[in-house]
């Protein structure tokens, strides 16, 4: 076996260091999955420099924290932030309360970093949201919308004094959701239009060939068209909206054609017409443009269209800071007395879930070699904890 494929199959581990190298973090991943039945624990270690530290304490901290608007700037006194959740643990000196099991990828971190080493580990509670944000426009590059999530570490003499940039380490991470392993039955809907001064309506049907597509997987909505109406359709337009809900602060709601297609298919008074249309939304045909809802990201890279929300039964909506979904639109366009001028539509929309599949590779990631990658990660908009300090 080569040594590119060796180094292929080894899970990656992230390690961050503060500027006075106090603390150092490594994190087992950056993704964490929000089963349904159960989230992965964010499960960590911190390698402390003690003789630095001397009698101060180091704290690790999770953070789920909303934003709404222009970074770091307030209206009326009130910052354009919520924090979600923060869950706070002392981790240096320990208190005791560390005898919690471990995984194997912290037991294995802690034999090759040393004795120093400290685990840390956060349950995500069962309410919060994954990682999503709006994209801004080119022209309003302030106006930033996002759920993000940050593990903080960050030595204190106690938790009323600030943190300083300096002796504190920050790692975006992501909760994400995977599509279900179940799908639900075929997506289908059907409309009957009456028209005025015609005796028989025009019956429109829709389907999808399934309810989950996965990203990047082209989307096929098939059509069957019985005209008995005496209606001319002058065209077909087919299109994926995202649908998002910002349900803190404003309840605004963004409404988006992902991916589109309008064709000249004309359908006669009397007669029947059966096509499949395919569509494929992503983020690369939407890149700029404003009100597109994306995955969390977390470093600067190109992420995806954001996957769909899956609500858990009692959940508050409003917690969720975002709601995302998707539809399949079909409309005809039938021209009116005047022409285009009262031309109307008949129009359906079918909801189908669009996101990532669960990846097998998961199952066995601690029995993996792995490998420490240094680097810098995509920072969130609006974090104010710190000083702006050398």
């Amino acid at each position: 076996m080569s040594a590119d494929s060796k180094n292929s199959k080894k899970h990656v581990v992230y390690k961050k260091v503060s500027r006075d190298k106090s603390i150092a973090a490594y994190l087992s991943r950056r993704d964490f999955v929000d089963h349904g039945s159960h989230i992965d624990p964010v499960d960590g270690v911190l390698l402390v420099d003690t003789g630095y530290v001397k009698d101060q304490k180091v704290y690790c901290r999770l953070k789920c924290t909303f934003h709404y608007g222009p970074e770091d700037i307030e209206m009326i006194g009130q910052a354009f932030t919520r924090d979600l959740y923060v869950s706070t643990i002392q981790v240096y000196p320990q208190t005791g309360e560390e005898s919690k099991s471990v995984t194997k990828m912290q037991e294995r971190l802690m034999r090759k970093i040393g004795d120093k080493a400290l685990p840390f580990s956060f349950q995500f509670p069962n309410y919060l949201p994954c990682s999503v944000c709006l994209q801004p426009g080119v022209n309003d590059s302030d106006k930033f919308c996002s759920v993000d999530f940050e593990v903080i570490a960050f030595c204190v003499s106690n938790l009323e004094e600030k943190i300083h940039k300096r002796s504190s380490v920050r790692l975006v991470i992501r909760k994400v959701q995977y599509a279900p392993d179940r799908a639900g039955p075929q997506p289908t809907a059907q409309i009957s239009k009456h028209f005025l001064m015609s005796d028989q309506p025009l019956h429109l049907q829709a389907s999808l060939n399934k309810e989950i597509y996965y990203h990047g997987e082209p989307i096929s909505v098939s059509i069957q068209v019985t005209n008995n109406s005496s209606k001319h359709v002058k065209s077909i337009k087919i299109a994926v909206e995202q649908a998002t809900n910002v349900v803190l602060y404003s309840n605004d709601k963004y409404i988006e054609e992902v991916a589109v297609e309008e064709v000249n298919d004309q359908i006669a008074p009397g007669s029947t017409f059966s096509k499949t249309y395919v569509l494929s939304p992503s983020m690369a045909s939407n890149r700029g443009k404003h009100g597109i809802a994306l995955d969390g990201k977390t470093k600067q890279e190109d992420t995806n269209l954001a996957s769909s929300t899956i609500l858990k039964e009692g959940s508050d909506r409003e917690v969720q800071g975002m709601l995302v979904s998707y539809t399949m639109k079909v409309s005809l366009l039938i021209p009116g007395m005047l022409g285009d001028i009262t031309s109307s539509d008949v129009t359906m929309e079918i909801p189908f879930l669009l996101m990532h599949p669960n990846p097998e590779s998961n199952k066995n990631q601690e029995d993996d070699d792995f490998a420490i990658e240094e680097g810098g990660e995509l920072s969130p908009q609006g974090t104010v904890d710190a000083e702006d300090d050398d």
